[in-house]
């Protein structure tokens, strides 16, 4: 069983989503969002939420992108599962490893308004989500060792860590995880699809004018220019 708020708020987004995609847009995968232990206490969670990605919102890789009119800008550095078969609800650890066919680094951006206390609401507004950034797959890798995460603005160091998973948990147990709460709410992990699994740091507020990189260590770097 899910969390009654988990429930409720998956119901209305993925109504929200299903109009979207009964319009023509067509989706890439999901995002994890709210796995940090502070934030998974904070919201009396045991898991982390899950929302939809669409091409729509996807952004290569040196965009320019305008946030001038948003509420709170906030940028996080992720990384991205790209999964190679399906993810059912009752998938043990070791098939959801054998799943993820590698993985790219990735940015995020949100525009976290209104404050994130309620999580019906935090689920039916999908997250926050505004954008994604994908790196190159790296296909060798399944795992986040050796990945770290560094997070410059205008060229300046604000925020790095070494050990990602201590921010969003192991990767394996997060696609697990994702499979378990889709399946719960009649929805399906599936081949081809990708999962962005949390921010490596905590989310950094941005603002128009704003140049950002993130280096993701073995998975390259990203940028992209605000505006």
């Amino acid at each position: 069983m899910i969390d009654d708020r988990i429930a409720a708020g998956m119901r209305e987004q993925l109504a929200a989503r299903d109009e979207r995609a009964a319009a023509g847009e067509r989706q890439i995968g999901w995002k994890v969002g709210f796995g940090a232990p502070a934030a998974l206490e904070r919201l009396a969670l045991d898991r982390p939420l899950v929302g939809y990605l669409f091409e729509t919102g996807r952004l290569d890789d040196g965009a320019e992108v305008a946030v001038a009119d948003w509420t709170a800008p906030m940028l996080e550095p992720e990384i991205a599962v790209h999964l190679a078969r399906d993810v059912p609800g009752d998938a043990a650890w070791e098939d959801a490893r054998a799943a993820i066919g590698g993985l790219s680094a990735a940015i995020e951006l949100v525009d976290l308004h209104p404050p994130p206390d309620d999580v019906r609401a935090v689920l039916a507004g999908n997250i926050f989500h505004r954008h994604v950034v994908l790196g190159p797959l790296d296909r060798r890798r399944s795992t986040a060792d050796g990945i770290t995460a560094r997070l410059l603005i205008d060229g300046e160091p604000v925020a790095a860590n070494d050990d990602p998973a201590a921010l969003t948990g192991e990767l394996v147990e997060i696609v697990r995880l994702t499979g378990e709460t889709l399946a719960a709410c009649g929805e399906r992990l599936r081949a081809g699809q990708i999962v962005i699994t949390g921010s490596m740091t905590p989310p950094q507020p941005v603002a128009a004018g704003q140049q950002v990189t993130v280096e993701a260590g073995a998975l390259g770097t990203l940028a992209l220019r605000l505006t």
